[in-house]
């Protein structure tokens, strides 16, 4: 009797999981018009290698920094933008922040869109070409800056200046928000951020860099998919560090400072985050499971059930996955004694987590305590930041977003996610609660590996795409 009990319990158990992956489709989304646009592909092209030739390079050391180059950019503005010059108020709340406004017809639900204009430093050597030339080569425009992001800040200012020049005029107050220290965590957003809130500026959407339109990111999804950030990751840099009387090598003690450190560091890495799903996280899963193979449509239909076995395979696969669902520890810096056989007076390891939402750096610092268990190592925050808010996904602001993304990349399904790099848009979370993160690019995942690195560059495609993307979305302000 027993035995058919427990036949018919897994029958139905069965039975559950089936009905709820058979009910797990992909959800209606309203036709969108694809509107025919008209972009300058010289003139964008042309803008583009101007951008590139200013050596916009920022670094925590500032004497480091060449303050004519980001000079040079600023002059150059009113020159290949001049409608927007002409129409729009600019000011600069810091010394490196430009503001647009762009004057709509109603103040009521203005809207902000940011880039960043600085970029990381470069080691030319490594370059097939010079990384500030802006060479156009095949159709590809290559330089430092070209994804990350003044491609993108190219996008908003010249569909802008189009725009303008046609005579458009925003349904509503447009302000067009760039930093030039985004790479070191600067002050440029954060005082542009100070500057709304002073004229009681509150967004009705933020759009910043972020996701793009990637393929072959989730698991049994072969569409293309446009992921759009609605929270981000916060980070803080931890100096886990060990102190001792030093001394000769030839007689170490029973555990030195680099001994302790290690097994500090294994049982860090032994012993991750918990497994926790934020709304970002928990939407991309439902919008693209959806539309995955049987197996994976299995699974995320019924989190309910399988919750601990995704936790394994995020676990398992590291990478992009896994840093969704936890907070992520990368050790990346070590040091100890300045000679071989002297035993280091301190020993230290550098360790970067991206806090997951579930998280703020306290609670971070006070779980790894916690794990490694050991007062002789001492645990220091050296910079951070916490978690973003959380934007909402169900109302206008999403909605025209998506719609502006599908009339670009018609074959892309647009998707919430967890951003798990942090950026400027950080700082906007105290004025809105509609920020997203998109970057607007189709990128291959070799292109995606080209920021911040060696050769990045840029096809002259996807640049005018950028341009078309960010003028059907400022129709639709």
């Amino acid at each position: 009797m027993i035995g058919w009990i427990i036949l018919a319990l897994l029958i139905l158990f069965v039975a559950v999981l089936m009905v709820r992956t058979a009910a797990f489709k992909p959800k209606a989304e309203p036709a969108v018009p694809v509107t025919d646009e008209k972009i300058d592909e010289a003139k964008t092209v042309s803008n583009m290698q101007a951008l590139i030739r200013c050596r916009t390079v920022s670094y925590t050391d500032k004497s480091k920094e060449d303050n004519s180059e980001f000079d040079k950019l600023e002059k150059l503005l009113p020159t290949l933008f001049p409608n927007v010059f002409a129409k729009c108020t600019f000011v600069k709340p810091g010394p490196r922040s430009l503001l647009f406004h762009w004057k709509g017809k109603s103040d009521a639900k203005p809207g902000v869109l940011m880039a960043h204009y600085d970029v990381v430093p470069v080691d030319q050597d490594s370059w097939s070409k010079p990384a500030f030339d802006a060479v156009l080569e095949n159709g590809v425009l290559w330089g430092r800056g070209t994804l990350d992001t003044k491609g993108t800040f190219l996008g908003v200012l010249q569909s802008a200046d189009t725009l303008i020049g046609q005579g458009f005029v925003p349904a509503n107050d447009l302000y067009l928000a760039f930093a030039g220290d985004e790479e070191i965590a600067g002050t440029g957003a954060p005082t542009i951020v100070k500057w709304l809130s002073e004229h009681h500026i509150e967004p009705a959407f933020v759009l910043d860099e972020g996701g793009a339109v990637v393929d072959n990111v989730f698991p049994g999804v072969s569409q293309s998919c446009a992921v759009v950030g609605t929270g981000e990751k916060g980070q803080v840099n931890v100096r886990f560090s060990v102190s001792s009387k030093g001394g000769h090598a030839s007689t170490p003690p029973a555990h030195s400072p680099v001994g302790i450190l290690a097994k500090a560091v294994a049982r860090v890495e032994d012993h991750p985050f918990p497994f926790h799903l934020s709304a970002p996280a928990a939407e991309m899963f439902d919008t693209l499971g959806r539309r995955s193979t049987f197996l994976y449509r299995m699974i995320f239909a019924n989190l309910w059930c399988f919750k601990p076995v995704l936790n394994l395979l995020c676990k398992k696969s590291g990478g992009e996955l896994n840093a969704l669902v936890r907070t992520t520890v990368a050790f990346t810096q070590m040091q100890g004694s300045a000679a071989n056989n002297v035993l280091p007076p301190e020993a230290w390891v550098g360790a970067n987590l991206r806090l997951n939402t579930s998280e703020n750096v306290d609670a971070a610092l006070a779980y790894l305590k916690k794990v490694i268990h050991d007062d002789r190592v001492k645990l220091e925050p050296v910079y951070a930041s916490n978690p973003s808010r959380e934007s909402r996904t169900d109302d206008e602001p999403f909605q025209r977003l998506s719609t502006a993304i599908r009339g670009t990349w018609t074959d892309a399904v647009v998707t919430p996610y967890l951003m798990i790099a942090c950026s400027d848009s950080r700082h906007y979370g105290v004025l809105s609660d509609h920020v997203f993160r998109f970057s607007a690019m189709a990128l291959s995942k070799e292109e995606r590996g080209l920021i911040h690195a060696n050769d990045e560059r840029i096809p002259v495609t996807t640049l005018v795409k950028t341009v078309a993307f960010y003028q059907r979305l400022i129709k639709m302000c």
